[in-house]
């Protein structure tokens, strides 16, 4: 006869006794059922001890997430977690060096583990070990060990950041400004702050007072790959909690000390790979950066400047003087400023006052500084665009300025600017950081591209739009390339002529219509269940390999890593922490379960709890158009587990992508992004067709 569906078969250890296979019985009070454990071991005072999975964290059993445990589970017995927390405090005030560093070694196995984190914090930890961090007396395996309990301890959210006193953080702030440091610490103390300066505006403030630009300079140009990540970690923090102007000061002086430089040479161009906290911060970096363009962007032109009256001018002589001067000479006032307007007319500003062209907004002055900087920078490519369509036929001729004012609106869309930073996104161009300018220099490629692109089309005035979004294809498709240089992005998109534009889009058309045709859709009816056989070993396969993901808080993203596969059985998703730079680890080392029996759903976008919790802001677009969260049931109530892609190609848009989509994706690993565990797993519900949903949806999301 079948066991009670709330009794569970587990086995229970402990140190120098034989293992006990017990009947749990989940609707039973758990101390009830360590009462039963301590005394099939004739053990006094059950109060004193607690379960603990025996596997991962060795995370304590609590009545909050016992139904986690599934049949089978192993569970050790182990001291009490208040009793322990108290036991390793007081070795925290050891006289023996070697006494807290083991109570430090032991704490902080522990500390990922809510149950005995509030436990240690309830009995002024976080103060005991300020206290040691502050001191000071041990600069290397004490003090990186009580940072990283802290940091690990101030992780669950129990206390805020901005309880932190001033002297605590100057304390570490002399950690990250010391020459002679162990190398193991300097990454922790830049962690630290990167998490205060994010959650603390007035703590932000001292530590942006007290750091030197120059001394996160030297960290970042230390290889060590660590130490650089966090240092930049710290740099986009500050430079995010900077006002405009503050921001700008910032960069000048960076990019005066040779940072962009650097950066392209010896972290882009790296012998080692990239990671994916660098690849985010120099994400954050590139639109800081481009960020600085805004205000010119938001700035119609001043009609009463006298400075861009001058700009405007300047723009005007230099693709007609001195053949103006010659032709001016000895014309009245209102001859001269007839042959002004022509000549601005000829240079392709709609208005005879140039002024009503770049009123605008955006691109607004941006417009004029581009065309300025091509005037200057490439003489001879100005003259020769403007004097080349002046001599061509009205309806042919391809307007100087209309074509930059349009296209930098355009550039500004493809690349952002003005936008919020994306908590999680990793897209950034290397070539921003290739040469100093680099916005300027892409629309000085871009503009002699229009222009190419225009007389390959045969355009007239009324195909300014569809040269537009000729161009527009043009420079996504190469950006969306990351080409290495502005050279090889010259290159590349010089490559993509009009024609091949043309060949690109008949292609996809054709694939498209393709799919659709009779003959094709009869065929694959004919192996739609040879197929679908096919892709479900595919998927299962690939679920069973399991994937990388990266954690993110509700605040920020994180560094830390998770893993997640189906077992082989196929009948439980298994899933747990892992170390960074560490390999895939075996299914039998993750510590949480969660049975594909149990599932309900799978919930994507908008509907993800983790998405609803995080607002509806235009920050988190990013986030709730690439989430989706696996429903299962935790005892009476419904838990989920909340995953976040890392772009829109990789995310499928239903719950459950057509056979027809499945069969042409090619397989490969994904990755993704988890927001949080909320709740663990427990009884039966929806069975194998939920399980092919979720199960699916984590293989490629």
């Amino acid at each position: 006869m079948a066991p009670p569906r709330n009794v569970v078969k587990i086995a229970v250890q402990m140190r120098d006794a034989i293992p006990q296979l017990i009947q749990l019985d989940q609707a039973k009070p758990l101390a009830a059922v360590l009462k039963e454990v301590c005394d099939a071991w004739s053990l006094p005072h059950s109060e004193r001890y607690a379960l603990q999975f025996a596997d991962g964290h060795r995370r304590y059993i609590t009545e909050n997430n016992r139904m986690e445990i599934k049949n089978g589970s192993i569970l050790c017995l182990s001291t009490a977690p208040d009793r322990e927390a108290e036991r390793l405090l007081r070795g925290l005030q050891s006289e023996s060096r070697e006494g807290r560093r083991e109570a430090l070694r032991h704490l902080l196995l522990l500390a990922p583990d809510l149950t005995f984190a509030r436990e240690v914090i309830s009995r002024d930890g976080l103060q005991r070990l300020g206290t040691i961090i502050e001191d000071g007396d041990d600069l290397g395996e004490v003090l990186a060990l009580a940072l990283r309990a802290f940091l690990e301890l101030m992780e669950h959210g129990v206390v805020s950041w901005e309880t932190l006193s001033i002297s605590f953080v100057r304390k570490v702030v002399c950690y990250v400004n010391m020459n002679l440091m162990d190398a193991s610490v300097q990454p922790l103390a830049l962690g630290l702050l990167e998490n205060v300066t994010l959650s603390s505006p007035t703590l932000g403030q001292l530590v942006k007072s007290e750091v030197p630009l120059d001394r996160l300079l030297v960290h970042l140009q230390v290889m060590n790959q660590q130490l650089q990540t966090k240092a930049m970690a710290l740099l986009t923090a500050l430079l995010q909690g900077a006002t405009p102007a503050e921001r700008k000061y910032m960069l000048d002086y960076l990019w005066q000390k040779n940072l962009r430089q650097f950066i392209y040479k010896n972290i882009i161009h790296s012998a080692a790979p990239l990671g994916d906290e660098m690849a985010h911060h120099l994400y954050v970096l590139q639109a800081l950066m481009l960020g600085l363009l805004e205000p010119r962007m938001r700035t119609p032109l001043d009609p009463y400047s006298q400075e861009q009256r001058e700009q405007l001018q300047a723009l005007r002589q230099a693709a007609f003087e001195p053949e103006g001067e010659s032709m001016g000479a000895g014309l009245s006032a209102d001859r001269r400023r007839s042959l002004c307007a022509r000549e601005f007319r000829k240079l392709g500003f709609s208005n005879s006052n140039p002024a009503q062209d770049l009123e605008r907004v955006p691109p607004g002055l941006l417009a004029l500084d581009n065309m300025l900087y091509f005037s200057r920078q490439a003489p001879s490519a100005y003259s020769r665009f403007v004097l080349e369509n002046s001599s061509r036929e009205d309806k042919h001729e391809c307007p100087f300025a209309r074509s930059s004012i349009q296209l930098t609106v355009l550039l500004c869309d493809l690349l952002h600017v003005g936008e919020p930073c994306s908590e999680t996104a990793q897209d950034f161009s290397p070539m921003f950081f290739g040469q100093d300018q680099s916005f300027h220099e892409l629309f000085c490629v871009s503009i002699q591209l229009l222009n190419k692109t225009w007389k390959e089309m045969r355009a007239t005035q009324e195909d300014f739009d569809k040269v537009m979004q000729v161009v527009r294809e043009q420079l996504a498709r190469t950006l969306a390339l990351k080409p290495s240089s502005l050279e090889l992005f010259r290159t590349k998109v010089n490559a993509l002529t009009y024609g091949e534009v043309l060949r690109l889009r008949q292609t996809e058309r054709l694939h498209q219509e393709g799919t659709l045709a009779p003959p094709i859709l009869e065929l694959r009816e004919k192996l739609k269940p040879e197929l679908l056989g096919l892709i479900r070993q595919q998927r299962l396969l690939r679920l069973c390999e399991g994937t990388l993901f990266h954690k993110i808080s509700s605040r920020r993203r994180q560094d830390k890593l998770w893993f997640c596969c189906l077992s082989p059985n196929h009948k439980v998703l298994q899933y747990g922490d892992v170390e960074e730079g560490v390999g895939p680890p075996t299914p039998e080392s993750l510590p949480e379960q969660l049975p594909v029996a149990d599932i309900r759903a799978l919930l994507t976008g908008k509907d993800c709890p983790h998405v609803r919790e995080k607002g509806s802001g235009k920050q988190n677009k990013d986030v709730w158009e690439l989430a989706f969260s696996v429903s299962y049931d935790h005892g009476e109530e419904e838990a989920y587990l909340n995953f976040i892609a890392p772009s829109k190609r990789e995310l499928a848009p239903s719950p459950v992508p057509p056979v027809d989509r499945w069969a042409e994706r090619p397989p490969g690993q994904s990755h993704g992004q988890r927001a949080d565990t909320a709740g663990p797993g427990a009884t039966a519900n929806h069975g194998d067709q939920a399980a092919a949903a979720g199960a699916g949806e984590c293989a490629h999301p």
